[in-house]
C-alpha cells in the first residue's frame, strides 16, 4: 500500500510540476484559454479523447457491462454509439470549427465563436450557451471528481468525500497554473496510460485464469443464458434500450471540452492525422473497457459494486509498482 501511496503522490506531482511549466509560458488570455492554438496532432487527439471517456471509461462502462446480459449489451451498443458519435465529430466539425472560430473574431470559446458567428450583438446566443454550459458542466465535472473519490476510497480506504476533495484541489491547481496547455498534456499523459492499462488488465485476466475457454466456462457457471448482442425483454429486443444506448454519440456535436481541442489544433490540416489517432484510441479503448467488465464477471463475481471492477482486478493482480501506475 506504501508503494502505491508513493506512486501517486509523484504521479499527481508530475501533474502539478506541468501546471508550473505552463504557468511561465502563458503570455495573454488565448495562451490561458485555448493554448494558443499550438496544439500538435497526437495532443489534440489523446487530450480530447482522454477529456472525454475520462473516469467513466474505467469506471461506468466496466460496471454496466459487468452486468452480465443486459448491462452487458448495453455496454456494447454504447460503445458502437460512442464510436459513431467520435467519428463523424471529428469527420464533420472538428475542421470547420478550426477554421471558422479564427475567422469569426478569432474567438477563443465557444459562445464567442456564436456570437461572432451570427453577429449577435445583444449577446443573447452567448448568454444562453454559457448558461447552459455552467448547468450541464456542473452535473459531468461532478462525476468525474466522483470518480476521483471512489479511486481514492477503493484502494486507500479513505473516506469518500476526503478524496473526492484531493482530487478536485489537484485537477484545480494544475488547471490553474497552466490554463488549457496543462490541462491537454496532462490528458494525453492520462490517455497514453489509460491506453495501455486497458489493454494489460483483460489480457493478464485471462491468462490467470487459464485462457478463453476457462473464461467461457465460469460464466456459464454463473447463468444458463447466453451473452446476448442485442438488449431484450421477455425475449424481445428493446427497442428504447438500443436506441438510447447509441443515442449517446449524439452528446459529441455539442460537448465543449471535446470542441475545443478541435479549436486549439495549431493548423486545420492537421485534424486528418489527429482523427487517425482518436479512433484507433477510441475503438480499442471501449472495447477493452467491456472487456474488463465481462471478463471480470468472471474473474470476481461476487463484487458489491461492479463499477469498482477495474480497481480490484489491477490490486489483485499486479504488484505494488505496477498497480500504482495502472491506478
Amino acid at each position: 500500500m506504501l508503494t502505491i501511496a508513493i506512486i501517486f503522490i509523484l504521479y499527481l506531482g508530475l501533474m502539478i510540476a506541468i501546471g508550473f511549466k505552463f504557468y511561465s509560458k502563458t503570455d495573454d488570455l488565448s495562451d490561458y484559454i485555448l493554448g494558443g492554438r499550438k496544439l500538435n496532432s497526437w495532443v489534440t487527439a489523446l487530450s480530447a479523447q482522454a477529456s472525454d471517456m475520462s473516469g467513466w471509461l474505467l469506471i461506468g462502462l466496466p460496471g454496466t457491462a459487468y452486468i452480465l446480459y443486459e448491462g452487458t449489451s448495453e455496454a456494447i451498443w454504447t460503445a458502437i454509439g460512442l464510436l459513431l458519435g467520435t467519428y463523424l465529430n471529428w469527420l464533420v466539425v472538428a475542421k470547420r470549427l478550426r477554421t471558422y472560430t479564427q475567422v469569426s473574431g478569432n474567438a477563443i470559446t465557444l459562445p464567442d465563436f456564436f456570437e461572432n458567428r451570427f453577429r449577435d450583438h445583444k449577446h443573447i446566443i452567448k448568454s444562453i450557451s454559457a448558461i447552459f454550459t455552467v448547468i450541464f458542466f456542473l452535473v459531468y465535472t461532478s462525476s468525474q471528481f466522483a470518480a476521483g473519490g471512489k479511486l481514492f476510497n477503493t484502494i486507500f480506504g479513505m473516506d469518500y468525500t476526503t478524496g473526492l476533495i484531493i482530487g478536485a484541489v489537484i485537477i484545480l491547481a494544475y488547471t490553474a497554473l497552466g490554463g488549457f496547455n496543462a490541462v491537454c498534456w496532462t490528458d494525453s499523459i492520462m490517455g497514453g496510460t489509460m491506453f495501455i492499462a486497458l489493454i494489460a488488465v483483460p489480457i493478464v485476466a485471462v491468462f490467470n485464469m487459464g485462457g478463453l475457454d476457462a473464461v467461457s466456462e465460469r460464466l456459464a457457471a454463473l447463468t444458463p443464458e447466453s451473452l446476448g448482442l442485442f438488449p431484450k425483454v421477455n425475449g424481445t429486443i428493446n427497442t428504447m434500450l438500443l436506441a438510447s444506448s447509441l443515442g449517446w454519440g449524439l452528446g459529441y456535436f455539442g460537448q465543449p471540452h471535446i470542441l475545443v481541442r478541435f479549436m486549439a489544433i495549431e493548423s486545420p490540416e492537421m485534424i486528418k492525422k489527429s482523427r487517425i489517432i482518436a479512433m484507433i484510441w477510441v475503438i480499442i479503448t471501449l472495447w477493452a473497457a467491456v472487456a474488463i467488465g465481462v471478463i471480470g464477471k468472471a474473474y470476481m463475481p461476487d463484487l458489491v459494486d461492479g463499477e469498482t471492477i477495474y480497481m480490484a482486478m489491477i490490486n489483485d493482480m499486479f504488484n505494488p509498482v505496477v498497480a500504482g501506475l495502472l491506478l
